[in-house]
């Protein structure tokens, strides 16, 4: 008998640490780049799309691209546990758009944006509220410091405490904080030139990235999920940077696990529900490169990662499996 409670007493302990992995992350994670531009364009944009797409495997994670504001509708962005807006500018949605991502946000979805993002859908209230701040200005590019403030946060923890960088130091029409915002990266003021004039309160310390455990532009009563925002990477080599990329796959993956959609909660309403990262589109298939569009003719193609993703069970969950697998064996010798 002793080898038969040493054998059950194994299974169940291999049965929670399966379970336990399982429902940390239940299927890849799906997510929507969108980077539709209305005025200026960044020409870093194909590099960063490139650049997430890469990183997408190792994270478990699939990515999606597109600059047709058609994709946003109820059906199609309830497949993603997130959505990226990546270096917008300008009116990038219509109405319907809007209404489509809002009623995504309200379910649970959560919101990543990167650089120029701060500067789009610029009289839109629950898209500036869910994003943190509005873009007002920058100097000119120069080399600056970025220092880490705030708690410890997946986005900053690779992250020396003085971050020397070439980027855009972005200044904004408000303070995040005033939306619950919690700043994680500060512009260091004094190791870069800005000649104004700066018309706005950012609050202190200079915001530079930041968080929200729950996005601000949900309408009341309805379940919102994470949102994260850095102002940083405008140039193309920033995009081949190691360390900035760390960054940004932090941010992204925090805010994944909000527990709000379906590739870590499968009752959850909006996300990816399959193991497969295999993409669907209306539009024509073109690998991955850029989905290209005008100002007045959004592309209507859709660009999805290709190649293997991870597998939905890591070699740890694996073995486990394996384990469990002897442990009963020895169970049924008894």
């Amino acid at each position: 008998m002793g080898a038969l409670s040493i054998a059950f007493s194994a299974a169940v302990v291999l049965i929670v640490a399966l379970m336990a992995e399982a429902s940390a992350q239940s299927s890849v994670a799906r997510i929507l780049i969108y980077s539709a531009t209305r005025d200026f364009r960044h020409d870093s944009i194909p590099t960063a799309v490139d650049a997430l797409v890469a990183q997408g495997p190792a994270a478990n994670i699939s990515f999606d691209h597109t600059e047709d504001q058609g994709w946003f509708t109820d059906d199609r962005l309830q497949q993603y546990d997130a959505l990226l807006f990546l270096s917008n500018t300008g009116e990038v949605l219509d109405d319907t758009g809007k209404a489509a991502f809002q009623k995504y946000l309200d379910l649970g979805g959560n919101f990543i944006g990167i650089h120029s993002a701060s500067d789009c859908l610029r009289n839109t209230t629950f898209f500036q509220k869910e994003l943190g701040a509005a873009f007002d200005y920058h100097p000119e590019l120069q080399n600056a410091t970025v220092d880490v403030v705030g708690p410890s946060h997946p986005s900053t923890s690779m992250l020396p405490k003085a971050w020397a960088v070439r980027d855009e130091m972005y200044n904004f029409k408000s303070d995040p904080r005033s939306v619950g915002a919690v700043v994680v990266l500060s512009a260091d003021e004094s190791s870069y030139t800005d000649p104004g004039p700066r018309k706005f309160d950012q609050g202190t310390p200079h915001p530079t990235a930041w968080f929200q455990e729950h996005g601000a532009g949900v309408d009341d009563g309805s379940t919102a999920g994470r949102s994260f925002y850095t102002s940083l990477g405008h140039l193309n080599e920033t995009w081949h940077n190691d360390l900035f990329l760390a960054h940004v796959m932090g941010g992204i993956q925090w805010a994944l696990q909000s527990n709000t959609t379906r590739a870590f909660s499968p009752e959850a309403k909006v996300g990816n529900a399959t193991e497969s990262s295999t993409v669907s589109a209306a539009g024509s298939a073109s690998g991955m490169g850029m989905a290209t569009a005008s100002a007045g003719e959004p592309s209507s193609t859709l660009t999805g990662s290709s190649g293997t993703s991870s597998p939905w069970l890591s070699q740890k969950t694996l073995a486990s499996v394996g384990g469990i697998a002897l442990a009963l064996s020895l169970w049924s010798m008894f």
